[in-house]
């Protein structure tokens, strides 16, 4: 498998003369804006991992333009809040949750309405006064766990969300996987039932049968054909969250249908981590999102069911691990890559 340089966007605006260097390191901070489906985090980080200052606003509804003014507000803050502290900006990391093609520069994050190929940076740089980098939410969270997290300091890294959806960022001898148009890591479309459902049409097999999505229509479907799951409440529908919870409770109980509805998510989740064990031979998989706020039910059994699935030397050598650093990964790996930028400009000098 050819593996790419890492691509990142990457503008200075004209208005920017200076040469980075021109600050002295110890003043320089980086700012972190993560952009996710729901909400905007945002924060000032140092050069050894401090998070110095931070925030965060819903996103919101309107999408487009509306995002963008949010999105530029926020660095505003950041750059005001950096001169309170009497630090610069060198950098600026951002992520989206979705694409962010590196060879025509457009964005593409779904749950905002309005941000298909978006050109995002291209509106940011008329207001950022130093680098702009712009990542995926997969890329951010993967650069965070290896420099702040459960993968600290390894080279070979997958970092598998498995919330709402399912992806992953890929690390390979320390380089980030791209693909063509950044869609490498888009693991939910993994195939792993020959029974091709119609759901997978939207969303993928994987993400179908075992996102934390998957788990939610599932539970509500079982408590609706077995209402005697959730009996202080009859003739009511719970909502997806606490449907989760009775069947999550119910199987921790020994309830059969309970139990097998956890363990088909155990299966397909063991071989969808198998399939990526196999191919990447990783050193470390970490492990977020949603769906392991039940580590009992569905980390746990997963660090032995992927190795029935997984090429034998690949998984003995490979690290299950859960995230530590939770929603802040993304941040944190905005603040790496902007890091990184700021390291790269150094060495052109």
């Amino acid at each position: 498998m050819a593996i790419r340089n890492e691509k990142r966007l990457i503008e200075m605006p004209e208005s920017r003369k200076k040469k980075i260097k021109a600050t002295e390191p110890e003043e320089l901070i980086v700012g972190a804006i993560d952009i996710g489906g729901t909400k905007i985090a945002s924060g000032l980080v140092s050069r050894s991992g401090r998070v110095l200052f931070r925030s965060r606003v819903l996103v919101t509804p309107e999408g487009g333009q509306a995002v963008l003014d949010q999105v530029i507000s926020l660095y505003y803050q950041l750059e005001a809040e950096a001169g309170r502290l009497g630090r610069k900006l060198g950098a600026v990391g951002l992520c989206v949750p979705g694409l962010v093609n590196p060879a025509t520069g457009l964005v593409w994050a779904p749950n905002i309405p309005g941000w298909k190929d978006f050109q995002l940076v291209r509106h940011l740089k008329k207001h950022v006064r130093c680098p702009l980098v712009a990542v995926s939410d997969r890329t951010a969270y993967v650069l965070g766990e290896t420099w702040k997290g459960e993968a600290r300091n390894r080279k070979n890294v997958i970092y598998l969300a498995v919330g709402t959806g399912i992806g992953a960022g890929v690390m390979a001898e320390g380089v980030i996987i791209h693909g063509e148009a950044d869609l490498a890591g888009a693991v939910g479309w993994l195939a792993l039932n020959p029974e091709f459902k119609p759901g997978y049409e939207t969303s993928g097999c994987f993400e179908w049968e075992a996102s934390g999505g998957a788990l939610a229509r599932k539970a509500l479907a079982l408590l609706s054909a077995h209402p005697e799951l959730w009996p202080s409440r009859p003739g009511q529908q719970p909502d997806p969250a606490v449907a989760v919870e009775v069947v999550c409770q119910a199987a921790r109980q020994g309830q059969s249908q309970a139990l097998k509805l956890v363990n088909e998510i155990q299966d397909y989740l063991a071989m969808g981590v198998a399939n990526l064990v196999s191919t990447f031979n990783p050193e470390v998989v970490v492990l977020g999102g949603g769906l392991f706020q039940s580590p009992d039910l569905f980390f746990e059994p997963l660090k032995e069911k992927f190795k029935f699935w997984a090429q034998p030397l690949a998984a003995g050598r490979v690290e299950l691990v859960l995230s530590t650093l939770g929603q802040d990964a993304a941040l944190y790996g905005c603040a790496r890559s902007a890091w990184l930028e700021i390291q790269r400009f150094d060495k052109q000098e």
